[in-house]
């Protein structure tokens, strides 16, 4: 087993990704979960490029982060320069950092032609050294970022080698070696990795760029070929099409090649570092990425649930717990007994005695999907459906019928919506109604109001989200619709559907259920 150490580089090259933009206080908030994570660098960005990175230095010297070491990311000196007279390399110095990553040219074509530096090979070499020598007076860690390392060494490997001798001669602590445009291949990491080790003897990274969908898979050939310092981001965030996902590189590492890297309690934190990441960036999180996802250990097949239940190892390649995310099952059409039963369990409810009622359950969800409900997404349906099955429910108010008008008076002015309604709830009347934002709005504010005088726990409750799928287009606006609403309290979120042909039933459908699920939540933790 041998030590694997991990540089994070998501405030520097992951804040490249189009679609995100981090605040300096997003910045100090990620930078402490890397250091909690027990992480051993972190590229915190490139002092002197903007405001913002020069400022950020400053405050995470400020920051309790005892274990991950800072380092400041800058390029070599300019062509026909010295290191001393560069005013970034001046900005990185003055930014503190614990150690500094300078990126240089190991691509030929690079160096000489448009769009590169447009100086000679040689002076490629010379401002790397310099650069590096220079830095290493003031810094006891400088990693050289060996750019477009493997599309340079297909080209002429001897200059690429060449290039990684002068960081060596500047004294730099590691050589990097980036697959920058992405579009290596793991065998070809392997092989160029083999050639260099006894051709350099000295400590090597790797930086892989995504544009391929290789960059793990790289990443881990090249730890499998000898390389033991390893460059990427949290959830794979980067320019393009990213960099190394770490959440899927650190587990791949720790637990199938067995090397160390973090601690068993720090893996554990993978899962909400991941989802930190991408709220705090306001990026949708990605539920089918590998280990982290919520989708990573989702079963839906009745055989596959059947064969987890038994022995998870049949279609779990890791425990889920590992890396802090959790086995789930999904009921849908495509379940059987299996499903129910453990879905059942998750609500605390006992159907391994009971085939009778657990049979009739799957006959219904199964129906009801044909229909087009889908109960993925929809667990607070799902559970008050299983209640209802087991005659275990209790219907906390009747519908005497509702009302939902939307009008609009003038070209220049929005449309109004309003909502009557009339419920019986233990023998009482209550007939109100309220204005909404749409008549969906207007129903729900009608319902609650015409409720919360008996249920005033109804008033902290609040519709987080509204979505409408049309299942089938074939009918045109006659189609049949899904609604799935998510609602939520001071303790709590859940999901409920409605399907029908007219969108008004539908959303009364989710609506009702929400607001049962509720009621039914508030009456579970009064009797706990």
């Amino acid at each position: 087993m041998k030590r694997v150490e991990i540089l994070d580089t998501t405030l520097r090259d992951g804040t490249q990704c189009e679609d995100v933009s981090l605040s300096l206080e997003d910045k100090c908030a990620i930078a402490g979960k890397i250091d909690q994570l027990g992480l051993e660098y972190l590229e915190a960005g490139w002092p002197g490029a903007n405001p913002k990175d020069a400022r950020l230095f400053a405050r995470l010297r400020e920051l309790s982060l005892p274990h991950v070491k800072i380092i400041g990311f800058s390029s070599t000196c300019r062509p026909g320069t010295r290191p001393e007279d560069d005013t970034m390399l001046h900005a990185l110095i003055e930014a503190q950092p614990h150690g500094a990553t300078i990126v240089g040219k190991s691509w030929d074509s690079h160096v000489r032609g448009n769009g590169g530096l447009g100086c000679s090979l040689d002076e490629n070499i010379r401002i790397i050294t310099e650069t590096i020598s220079y830095l290493k007076t003031v810094f006891p860690l400088v990693f050289f970022d060996a750019e477009h390392f493997f599309d340079g060494f297909k080209d002429n490997p001897s200059y690429a080698i060449a290039v990684l001798k002068a960081a060596r001669a500047g004294g730099a602590t590691r050589l990097i070696l980036c697959d920058t445009n992405g579009g290596s291949l793991p065998s070809e990491i392997t092989s160029i990795v083999n050639v260099l080790k006894p051709e350099l003897e000295y400590p090597l990274g790797i930086h892989c760029h995504n544009d391929g969908e290789l960059a793990v898979a790289n990443t881990i050939a090249a730890v499998q070929a000898g390389i033991d310092h390893v460059q990427g981001t949290i959830n794979g965030i980067g320019e393009r099409c990213g960099n190394a996902n770490l959440c899927s590189v650190i587990p791949a590492i720790a637990l199938k090649l067995g090397h160390d890297i973090i601690s068993h309690e720090k893996m554990r934190m993978l899962s909400e570092i991941s989802l930190f990441v991408d709220d705090v960036a306001n990026l949708s999180h990605n539920k089918h990425q590998p280990y982290v996802g919520k989708s990573a250990f989702t079963h839906k097949g009745g055989v596959h649930v059947s064969a987890v239940i038994n022995n998870p190892s049949t279609y779990e390649h890791i425990s889920p717990e590992l890396v802090g995310n959790q086995r789930r099952v999904l009921v849908s059409e495509q379940s059987g007994r299996s499903n129910i039963i453990y879905k059942a369990r998750e609500f605390n409810i006992d159907l391994s005695k009971d085939e009778t009622t657990a049979n009739e359950l799957v006959k219904i969800i199964k129906d009801l999907e044909n229909c087009g409900f889908q109960f993925e997404g929809a667990d607070a349906s799902l559970e008050l459906l299983m209640k209802k099955a087991m005659g275990m429910h209790m219907r906390y108010f009747k519908l005497k019928g509702f009302r939902v008008n939307t009008e609009r008076r003038s070209d220049d002015t929005d449309p109004v919506s309003e909502a009557t309604i009339m419920i019986e709830v233990d023998g009482n009347i209550e007939h109100t109604a309220a204005l909404g934002n749409g008549p969906v709005n207007a129903l729900d504010r009608a319902l609650r109001k015409a409720l919360v005088k008996f249920y005033p726990s109804l008033q902290e409750m609040e519709l987080l989200d509204y979505k409408v799928r049309v299942i089938s287009s074939r009918q045109g606006t006659e189609s049949v619709v899904r609604v799935l609403i998510e609602s939520g309290d001071k303790k709590d979120h859940w999901n409920t559907v409605g399907v029908s042909s007219n969108i008004m039933e539908a959303s009364w459908m989710a609506l009702v259920d929400s607001l049962d699920y509720k009621l039914y939540k508030d009456s579970k933790e009064s009797t706990s």
